[in-house]
Formats: structure tokens, sequence, C-alpha cells
């Protein structure tokens, strides 16, 4: 597959968004921007948030986990599972029964407005670097695939990726990303359906010879509980995932502002419980597909791709897609599967950061109605420099697999406001509020200043996702000795 093709696609997926983005996006209202009229089955929103779930990362960093770590990344999505029942039976009707548009109001209402800016402030910071990390991702892949063959500098590519983004939510935002989800959760997912049905065939394989295989058993362990001490122990990652999912979820207003978008707290609910079961399946099919990869690489000979000198196991399914002879229907269905993956969860990002900002920074709800669009329609701009500038410097600085850097940075920028919510909500204690930003700055340096101990120090414990949960725990503990008597 050329780089002429795979551009034309990009085009042709990108018209299609497009089309859909001029239907949701009529009325240009901030109320639909922001809560999409609270008028989205609930149905729609789980399947769409499969794909925002899962985003570019796990399409091609999930399966590149697979070489070093073989099937651990299941104890995560475990703990996310129990993650996602927490988020549906305990934050949702909070929000549902304040009615906000950005759950960090609640915060406000709880505690006073530095918790609320501070708690805003931290996702911030979370969803900029979560984005950013997700089109990052994709970015080197076009970059590698497609534009390098043009001479583009990758700077350029990404300027084009989040220029797309914005040209289809600029308008309807929420209400439309409602709808785009759902179509790019699809492509997702055929994407993977194939690969693993032609690569297969390509062995001589069936679906069944290559559940039994021995090469499979090679990849295939799950549970990893001989040695506490190592980074992926199944407590560590169980505890780990649940809480992420907490937090990326329950506390993360990109996550949370799709299912406010539900007409009532049971639907809602309906598309957490049944979202959550889907992706536990689907997250197992996508380390099935990394297996796959790496047995198909050594029985033909494929080597690791390189970039900046460095083999990067995350580009093994980009170039087994695209330059194996597999054929034109995988190469297709891999373009479209990555594209749907990466923008799937970007344009919510673009579309989170921007009410986030409206809502939280700039007190949109209360500026004249006639400033109230322009305002939004600015901000979504400025959120989308942002994203490129940091993207552009993630490509000078990132240099472990994406989806464990991601999950590493959660630990840090979540854990203040896992915190925050926590006391909030099992606590009847009001807090001194003008020190509250004090205590999550100080918990995030405690947390990175442990995280950055080396093993040897630690007599060879390895510290992992557990650092979430802990960080959680001191901004708790802080907001205790601050409590108002």
């Amino acid at each position: 597959m050329t780089a002429t093709h795979i551009l034309l696609l990009i085009g042709g997926y990108f018209a299609v968004l497009l089309l859909i983005s001029y239907f949701t996006g009529k009325n240009d209202t901030n109320t639909d921007f922001f809560k999409g009229g609270k008028q989205s089955p609930w149905y729609l929103v789980a399947f769409g948030m499969v794909g925002a779930s899962l985003s570019g990362v796990t399409f091609i960093s999930v399966p590149g986990w697979v070489e070093g770590s073989q099937f651990s990344y299941m104890q995560v999505v475990f703990g996310y599972l129990v993650g996602y029942f927490v988020v549906a039976y305990v934050l949702m009707p909070i929000y549902y029964r304040l009615n906000v548009i950005s759950i960090y109001q609640y915060l406000e209402n709880r505690f006073g407005t530095v918790s609320y800016k501070t708690g805003a402030f931290f996702f911030f910071i979370s969803r900029v670097l979560g984005a950013a990390f997700r089109l990052f991702l994709v970015a080197i892949v076009l970059q590698q695939f497609v534009f390098e063959a043009w001479n583009v500098p990758f700077e350029v590519t990404v300027t084009l990726s989040i220029l797309l983004i914005w040209i289809y939510t600029f308008k309807g935002g929420i209400k439309t990303i409602v709808w785009t989800d759902t179509l790019q959760t699809l492509f997702m997912l055929l994407s993977v359906g194939l690969s693993i049905y032609f690569i297969n065939q390509k062995l001589d394989w069936s679906f069944g010879e290559f559940f039994a295989s021995e090469e499979l058993k090679e990849y295939g362990k799950i549970l990893f509980a001989d040695d506490f001490f190592s980074r992926n122990h199944f407590i560590k990652s169980f505890i780990g995932g649940m809480f992420i999912t907490i937090c990326m979820t329950g506390l993360d207003q990109d996550m949370m502002q799709k299912n406010l978008t539900c007409k009532s707290l049971k639907d809602a609910q309906k598309n957490m419980v049944s979202f959550s079961l889907v992706l536990v399946v689907v997250n197992f099919v996508f380390l099935l597909l990394g297996a796959l990869l790496f047995i198909y690489a050594a029985k033909f000979n494929i080597t690791m791709p390189m970039m900046d000198g460095e083999p990067k196991a995350d580009l093994l399914f980009p170039e087994i897609a695209l330059n194996s002879g597999l054929g034109m229907i995988v190469a297709i269905t891999f373009m479209l599967g990555l594209i749907a993956a990466a923008y799937s969860s970007a344009d919510s990002a673009l579309t989170s950061l921007t009410t986030s900002f409206c809502v939280d920074f700039m007190n949109i709800e209360k500026k004249a109605e006639i400033q109230q669009n322009k305002l939004r329609k600015q901000t979504h701009v400025g959120m989308s420099v942002l994203l490129i500038i940091v993207i552009i410097i993630f490509k000078h600085v990132l240099d472990r697999n994406v989806i464990d850097g991601l999950l590493t940075v959660a630990t840090y920028t979540y854990g203040p406001l896992l915190g925050l919510f926590a006391f909030g909500i099992f606590t009847k204690h009001k807090v001194k509020d003008k020190y509250v930003w004090i205590i999550a700055l100080a918990s995030v340096v405690i947390i990175a200043t442990i995280g950055s101990i080396p093993p040897n120090i630690l007599g060879g414990y390895e510290v992992g996702y557990e650092l979430l949960p802990i960080n959680g725990l001191l901004t708790f503990i802080g907001l205790y000795l601050i409590k108002k008597n």
C-alpha cells in the first residue's frame, strides 16, 4: 500500500466524519457542544466509548506490550472492570444529582473555589498529556509510512492531524463525537478481527489451532503472582488498574462528558456496565493479536521497525499490516482502524479540554450569550495549538512503550483528583480551601520522588501503578490535616 493510497484513504474517512459533523453540528450551540442536548441513546454512548477508551495507544501499543510482558496487561484490565462499577454506582449518581457540565463543579460545591480550580487544573494537565500520548502514536505511524516518503517534517504531520480533528468538532462538540465515536469503534474492531483472520490464514492456522498452539503459550501467561517485588505482580496491577479506571474515567471530564449526555442516570449506568464487560473481551483480543504479530514476524523473519535508530515494538503492527504481503484488505482496514482508534479518543479529548477550560477557568456560563460561542471557538483553537506543541515535545523525550508511559503519567496527575473526590464523598469535613492546591502539589512531588527511586535501593522492589492509590491517600491525609474544626 503506497503513501498515496493511504493519504486518499484518510481523505475519504474524514469526508465521512465531516458529513456526520454537518448534521450533528447544525445548531452550533454551547448546550449541544458541552452536553449533547442530554439526548444521547445509552447503547450508542456505550459502543462509542469502547473506541474512545482503547484509542490508538491500545490499537498499537498493547500488541507491542506482549513482547516484554506477555498477557500481564489483562491483570490491569480486570482491575478496570471493578473500577467501572465504582464509577457507575458511586460517582455517576453525584454528577446527575448536581446536574453539572464540568464534573469538577462538585468540588466547588463541596469545598470551595480553590479546590474546584485545583481539580480542574490537574484534569487539564492529565488530559493534555493523555491526548498527546495518543496522538503522538498515530502521528509517528503516519510519518513513518506516509509522509516520510515525501520528506514532510513530523511537525507538519502533527499539525495536519490536529487540524482535521478541529474541523469536524468545532461546531458540534460532544454531540458530534457521540456519533463519530460509534463509527470509529466499528472500524477499529473490524480492523483487529480481519487482521487476526488474515494472519492466521497466512500461517495456515484456524483460530482454534492458533489458540491451542505452543507458540501462543510462550506469550499467553496472564497471572504474575510469584514475585511481589516485580512491577507486574497481580495485586499491584489489579489495584492500579482499578484506580486508573476510577480516575481516568470517573474523575475525567473527557469520559464523563459522554456519559452526562445520556437521558437519565439509569441509562448512563447501563452504558457504563455494558461497556466495561465488552472492554475486557476486546482487550484480550488485542493481546491475542499482539502474540500473533510476533509469531508471524518470527516465522517470516520480519525485523522490528526502527525509529531514530532504536527498535520500536509499537510499530510492528503497522509494519506487518502495510508491508508484509498480507494484502490490500488488511492494509486498508488497519489504516482505518488506526485512524479511528486514534481520533475517537483525541477528538473527545479536544472537546473536553475546551469544555473544562471554558467552564472551569473562563466561567463561560456567567458571560453574556453573545460572548459565549465566540469564547468557546477561540478556546477550541487554543487547545488545538497546545496539543500540537506537546506532541512535538514527546518525539524528543519519549523513550518507553507508549501505553506504559500513559499509565505512569496517570499515577502522578490523577492522584490529587482521587484524594479530593474521596475526601468529599467519604467524609463530612470541610477544609481550609486556600491550602488545597499546596496539598495536591506536595502529594505529586512526593510520589514523583518515590517513583524515581531505583529498585536496588528498595531491595529490588519495582514501583508500578500502585503509586496512584498511594498518591490519592497522601492527598486525603493532607486534606484531613487542613480540615476545619
